[in-house]
Formats: structure tokens, sequence, C-alpha cells
């Protein structure tokens, strides 16, 4: 027994290591003055914060990181809107070529994202969407809405169709039972989806840069690639900003942990 614990310790440690290492050495690097002078200690060799002050002074990163910000919460509060709405749809209503829909759903995700780069590219160029956040988050709406339709359906369907009659005997309107009754049930399946969502809109690299042509529209990700040089690399400066890219992220999980944990077990037992 001891040594069934003393094995599952090591590899609790192994993973944790494995994960967290390279955490690590992106905030060390950040945080280490002499990162682009050849350093290959795990520790800083002089302790500053001038990385970060030249990401968002010189670098200007701070525009990127709010622009990411704006696509991200656009794309997370349409696609929770839309999902919801189509998974009630599909959920509740019986239509003809329903269950079409439901697989045409599932299809659209297995297209690489790769293969639409330039489909969308010449139709957000004929909608005047081209370096504009609105096309973005039109685009990054495209790839999230699959994944939370079909997740949410889950949830919608859970929830027992005698709990809307009886709100609706009660005197409610479809807009009453809708906020009071359905919308606090499937609340856990809309974090987990905006979780995705977000995730999704915020770490977007290819469609960013394809669309993008004015450096005051780019993300945070198309942003950090002009710390790259063409013949060196300021590695304070990567690192320094992608620790930035992080924090929002780990701000976004832990406020919407609770909710995520039961939306993402429920979601997987129930529909």
């Amino acid at each position: 027994m001891r040594a069934g614990s003393f094995g599952k310790g090591v590899g609790v440690a192994a993973v944790l290591l494995f994960t967290l290492f390279p955490v690590w050495l992106m905030i060390s690097t950040a945080l280490n003055g002499r990162a682009n002078a050849g350093s290959r200690t795990f520790l800083p060799e002089e302790w500053t914060l001038a990385n970060f002050a030249f990401v968002f002074g010189e670098g200007g990163f701070g525009r990127y990181l709010l622009n990411s910000l704006i696509v991200a919460m656009g794309t997370v509060l349409a696609g929770a809107l839309l999902a919801l709405l189509a998974a009630v749809a599909v959920a509740r209503f019986r239509f003809r070529f329903r269950t079409s829909v439901l697989v045409m759903i599932l299809i659209i995700q297995m297209v690489p994202i790769e293969a639409l780069v330039i489909p969308l590219f010449i139709q957000a160029k004929s909608l005047q969407l081209l370096n504009t956040l609105i096309g973005l988050v039109v685009v990054y709406l495209a790839f999230s809405l699959p994944f939370a339709i079909w997740t949410m359906r889950g949830f919608v369907a859970a929830v027992p169709v005698e709990l809307e009659e009886a709100a609706y005997l009660d005197g409610a309107s479809w807009g009453r039972m809708f906020r009071s009754v359905l919308l606090p049930l499937v609340a856990p399946g809309l974090v987990a989806t905006s979780v995705f969502s977000f995730i999704t809109a915020w770490n977007e690299f290819i469609f960013a840069l394809t669309f993008m042509s004015q450096e005051t529209n780019y993300t945070a990700a198309v942003g950090l690639r002009g710390f790259f040089g063409q013949h060196a690399t300021d590695w304070g400066a990567v690192m320094a900003a992608s620790t930035i890219i992080t924090v929002p992220v780990m701000i976004f999980f832990v406020i919407a942990q609770r909710r995520l944990t039961s939306g993402l077990v429920a979601g997987a037992v129930k529909g």
C-alpha cells in the first residue's frame, strides 16, 4: 500500500514538474535582466522588471491586449447568447431537418482551420470586415458556436419540460420562464462554453495575422511576433509578453472555476 502511494506521489510530482517547468522558465526569463546575454540559469541572474516595462512602453503591448480583450469578450457574449438560443431551438422544438442540422454542426468542427483561411479572407474582404475587430469576432464565432451549441443542447434537453409547463401555469410568459427557470439551470453549461470561446479567441493567431494589416489592430498573439527579429530575438521581451498574455486567462479561469467544474461534469453525463 505504501509502495503504491509512493508511486502515485512520484507520478503526480513528475506531471507537475513537466507541466509547471515551462511556466517557471517563462517567468524566470521575463524577470532576468541578462536573458539576452546568453544566460542559461533557471534563476534570474539580475532580477528586473525592465522587460515588462519595455513590452508596455516601446513594444506597445497594452494596445494589443486591449484588442484581444475586446475580441475575446465580444466572442464570449455573442457566442453565449446565440448558442443558448440555438440549443433551445434544437432541443425543444421539432422542425424539418432537425437531425441534419445537428449533424452539420458536428461536421463543421471536423474542418481544419487552415483550410478556411482563404475562403473566409475573401468573404471578409467582400463584406469590408478586414482590419476590423468585428471581423475577427465573426470568424471566431463561426469556430466556437458548433461546440457551444452541441454542448448547450445537452444542458437544455436535461431540464424537465414539466418545469417550464409549471411556470406557464403560474402565469409566466416565455420570456419570464426563460429568465427565471431555464437560464439558471443551464448556467453551468454557459460558463463551460464561454471558457472555450474565450480561449479560442484569445490564443488564435492565423486569422488575426491574415485579417489584420494595420499594427494598431493586432491582437496579443500577433503582437508577440514583433519581438522576434530577423537575426536575433529579444527573449526577455518575448517571455515578458507571454507572461502577460497568460494572466487574463488565469483570472478568467479563477472566476469561472466553480461553475466550470460542475458544467463540464454535467455536460459529460447529460443529453
